[in-house]
C-alpha cells in the first residue's frame, strides 16, 4: 500500500477546501440554518410533538443527511471529475498506484469533508434547537458510513460525467428529491397506509430513519434493516467502482 500516494491525493482535495471555505463549508452551514430557523423556530413551535420529539429537534437528523448526502456526491464527484477535464488524470493513471489507493485518497477526502460539515451543522442546530444524542457511537457509525458511502457514489457520478451539467444531474434530480421525500421533515407513519408501502422503496429512507433512531431512538424502520442497506449500497458502489478501473470505463478515452 502506498501510504505517500494517498496522502498527497488526500491532502491536495483538502487544500483545494480550504481555498474554497465559502463554497465547501460557510455556504451549506448557512442554508442549513435557514432551514433551522424556518422549520425549527418559526414553524416548530406552532406543531405538535412527533414520536415524543418536538418538531424542530425531530427534523435536524434529516437536515444534516440532506446536507450530507448533496456534499458527499458533489465533493467527491467534483474531485475526480476535475483531473478528467484538465488532463492531469492521465499522470495520475500512470503512476505507479493501485486503483485501490487513488479510491482512497479521494474517496477519503470527501467523505473527511462531508463528516466536517455534518458535525459542524449539528454545532449549529444547538444555537436554534435543543436536541439529544441517546446513541452517540451509532451516530457516528451512521454519519462516517453514510459520508464514505455516497462518496463512492460521487466518485462513480464523476468519472461517468462527460461535463459539467451532468455532475448536477443525479445530485438535482434523483438525490435532493428522494431526501425530501425520505421522511427529512415528517414520519413516514404519518403518511396513507399505501404511500407509507411505497415510501419504503425509497432508499434514503433507511439513511435517515437510522440516523434519527441514533439520535432519540424511535424510527419508522429497523434500525438494523438500515444498516444493512446502507453496506449494500457500499458494496454496489465499490462493484462500480472496481468494474470502472478494470474495464477503463471513461479513464482511458
Amino acid at each position: 500500500m502506498n501510504f505517500y500516494a494517498i496522502k498527497a491525493i488526500y491532502k491536495f482535495e483538502m487544500a483545494r477546501t480550504m481555498r474554497t471555505l465559502m463554497q465547501s463549508i460557510a455556504s451549506p452551514v448557512l442554508s442549513t440554518s435557514l432551514y433551522f430557523v424556518v422549520f425549527g423556530a418559526a414553524i416548530g413551535s406552532r406543531m405538535g410533538d412527533i414520536d415524543g420529539v418536538s418538531y424542530g429537534a425531530f427534523i435536524i437528523p434529516g437536515l444534516v443527511m440532506l446536507a450530507l448526502l448533496s456534499e458527499s456526491i458533489s465533493n467527491a464527484s467534483f474531485g475526480i471529475f476535475f483531473p478528467k477535464f484538465s488532463g492531469t488524470i492521465y499522470e495520475v493513471l500512470s503512476a505507479p498506484i493501485s486503483y485501490v489507493e487513488v479510491v482512497l485518497g479521494y474517496v477519503g477526502a470527501a467523505a473527511s469533508k462531508s463528516i466536517v460539515l455534518g458535525l459542524l451543522i449539528l454545532i449549529t442546530a444547538r444555537f436554534f434547537v435543543d436536541y439529544e444524542i441517546v446513541h452517540p457511537f451509532w451516530m457516528v457509525g451512521f454519519l462516517v458510513l453514510t459520508a464514505v458511502t455516497f462518496s463512492l457514489f460521487g466518485f462513480i457520478i464523476g468519472i461517468w460525467a462527460d461535463n459539467f451539467q451532468k455532475l448536477q444531474v443525479i445530485p438535482l434530480m434523483v438525490v435532493t428529491p428522494l431526501t425530501f421525500l425520505g421522511g427529512s421533515f415528517y414520519s413516514i407513519s404519518m403518511l396513507p397506509p399505501i404511500w407509507q408501502k411505497i415510501t419504503l422503496f425509497n432508499p434514503v429512507v433507511y439513511l435517515i430513519s437510522g440516523f434519527r433512531w441514533s439520535f432519540y431512538g424511535v424510527a419508522d424502520v429497523d434500525v438494523g434493516v438500515s444498516v444493512g442497506m446502507t453496506l449494500v449500497f457500499m458494496i454496489l458502489c465499490l462493484t462500480g467502482i472496481w468494474w470502472i478501473f478494470k474495464t477503463g470505463y471513461r479513464l482511458r478515452q
